[in-house]
């Protein structure tokens, strides 16, 4: 069979959390008492499905309400993991042939912010979040069954009316970097491939029943693509040059003459403060600020109609 659709685990697949996530569920281990005081037991924890763990550390429901509640405030306010590095090129090479989907144990909220800072949220065609429904077999087996799913989004709002889909559960596969989900993978009938630099080790996510795990993010596309048996790419291959990259995100010519921008005034109001040490008066020090606003609006301006001179 060849691969039709990919699904993506959010946190550690996509998204760097060994520090990230350990950081904010600390806050709620302290605040619950649930006596996991490690990093390692934290990823323990995604051996199983996160939220069945979580109940057996919980002495009643009222209390694993709260402790869920709790985590997943900290998730929607203050998580904001960057991308693993290569993951972005990787999303973007298979974006364009293949229905592409985010299967998490984190919240919708969480899951929009990610991939719309990263410039990727219309590489996806659907999203299933742990705060809609913690069971990912569950999810798995949903995407499955209807048809409507079938559809992908090739980095543009609107979905590819035209695609033709997947038919088995071998057409499918699931990227993670949990035990968890690799046996999740495995009781919705979905193959599994693991990723080496997340949660947990190659060997145990060979053991669970990996296919194969990738040490590198270009090995992902390098497999996928290999599987597809010549599968033509969609209206939008979604690479940085292509027509769709303003969907995806500035392009890397944009971006650099953005940061120059930038950086140009950060130097002249360093400079401006330089001055305004030997006592410029403050009336003086307001005006050349606002004026420095209005060059930096400027340039921005211009940056957004192309000029990048």
């Amino acid at each position: 069979m060849a691969i039709r659709a990919v699904l993506f685990d959010l946190d550690g697949t996509l998204v760097q959390t060994r520090v990230a996530s350990w950081e904010l569920f600390a806050e709620t281990n302290r605040a619950f008492a649930l006596g996991i005081d490690t990093r390692e037991q934290f990823f323990a924890l995604f051996e199983e499905n996160f939220y069945l763990a979580l109940a057996k550390l919980c002495r009643d429901e009222a209390t694993l309400a709260g402790v869920k509640e709790h985590f997943l405030g900290l998730l929607r306010t203050r998580y904001a993991p960057p991308l693993i590095p290569g993951i972005a090129d990787v999303v973007r090479a298979l974006a364009g042939r293949f229905t592409l989907v985010v299967l998490s144990s984190n919240t919708i909220e969480t899951i929009r912010t990610v991939l719309t800072t990263a410039g990727l949220a219309h590489c996806f065609a659907h999203v299933f979040s742990g705060d809609v429904e913690p069971d990912k077999a569950a999810s798995m087996r949903r995407f499955l069954a209807d048809a409507g799913y079938r559809l992908g989004r090739h980095c543009l709002p609107a979905y590819d009316e035209g695609g033709d889909g997947y038919e088995e559960s071998e057409d499918v596969v699931l990227v993670t970097d949990t035990v968890g989900d690799v046996r999740e993978a495995a009781r919705a009938g979905v193959r599994a491939l693991g990723v080496a630099w997340g949660m947990h080790r190659e060997a145990d996510l060979r053991e669970a029943g990996a296919e194969r795990v990738a040490l590198w993010p270009q090995e992902l596309s390098a497999w996928i693509l290999a599987e597809s048996n010549g599968r033509a790419a969609g209206p939008c291959a979604c690479t940085p040059a292509s027509a769709c990259s303003a969907e995806c995100g500035p392009p890397s010519d944009s971006a650099a003459a953005l940061a120059r921008a930038a950086a140009a005034v950060r130097r002249e109001r360093r400079r401006d403060g330089v001055e305004r040490d030997r006592a410029r008066p403050v009336i003086r020090e307001r005006t050349n600020d606002h004026q420095l606003d209005d060059q930096l609006l400027t340039t921005l301006k211009r940056l957004r109609k192309g000029n990048y001179s």
